[in-house]
């Protein structure tokens, strides 16, 4: 019988590594996402000191936060970088933020942009709505709005509230596309049904787009729109 290549070897090892933290990794989400902040960072710890990018991350914001440790930016960058040094989208968005914002190191919108591109072109939605908000801005980038659509549209195909908001203000202004207020409509009204209850401001503001737009349609270009909302359906990213 033919021995198992030294190939085959490694990647049963990381299947075996990944079954056995997959189910702490998820107890540990859970009681994060219930607020027990301590006991998450003290179950998601072991998991990150083992490798787990994940769980790095979740370290990470929780270091960024103050969420169940004293607030220290050192120590959320210290867990971002071990994230993004195994390909983890989200510690690297998050990289973009602080680079963005001024956050733990000297304010750059250049570094951020190239922290949103490296995450964005993984797939990851906010880091492509905010690529896109550099571009429509021209924040670390020439403005450029075409590009501000293209990345912006991908973070809305995969129902991210926020760029489908975008996306329907740029096509009710024709920015980097043609006027349209039937698709204006479109993504206003997918926006608004998108942000979830709590973020009652931003889904306020998506239902004011949706109705300034209807304003300017016909009834038959009304519900034009409301059929594509009804049909439309998110892309997952690879």
């Amino acid at each position: 019988m033919r021995k198992p290549s030294a190939a085959w070897i490694m990647i049963i090892s990381l299947l075996i590594t990944g079954l056995a933290v997959a189910g702490p990794f998820e107890d540990a989400t859970k009681v994060y996402d219930r607020g027990d902040y301590k006991t998450a960072y003290r179950l998601f710890k072991p998991l990150a000191e083992k490798g787990l990018p994940e769980a790095q991350y979740k370290l990470g914001v929780m270091y960024l936060e103050g969420q169940g440790v004293p607030q220290d930016y050192d120590e959320a960058m210290k867990w971002f970088c071990k994230a993004t040094e195994k390909g983890d989208a989200s510690a690297q968005h998050n990289f973009g933020m602080m680079y963005k914002m001024g956050q733990c190191v000297p304010q750059d919108c250049a570094e951020a942009v190239k922290c949103f591109r490296i995450a964005a072109d993984k797939g990851d939605a906010y880091s492509q709505y905010h690529l896109g908000q550099m571009y429509r801005m021209g924040q670390g980038v020439p403005q450029d709005d075409a590009k501000a659509v293209k990345w912006c549209r991908r973070a809305a195909e995969q129902g991210f509230a926020m760029a489908q908001n975008n996306l329907g203000d740029m096509y009710a202004k024709g920015q980097g596309v043609p006027q349209d207020y039937i698709m204006a409509h479109m993504w206003f009204s997918l926006a608004a049904s998108g942000f979830p209850v709590s973020e009652t401001a931003q889904r306020e503001l998506a239902l004011k787009n949706s109705e300034v737009a209807a304003s300017r349609m016909t009834p038959d270009q009304i519900s034009e729109a409301q059929r594509l909302a009804r049909e439309w359906k998110p892309e997952k990213e690879r």
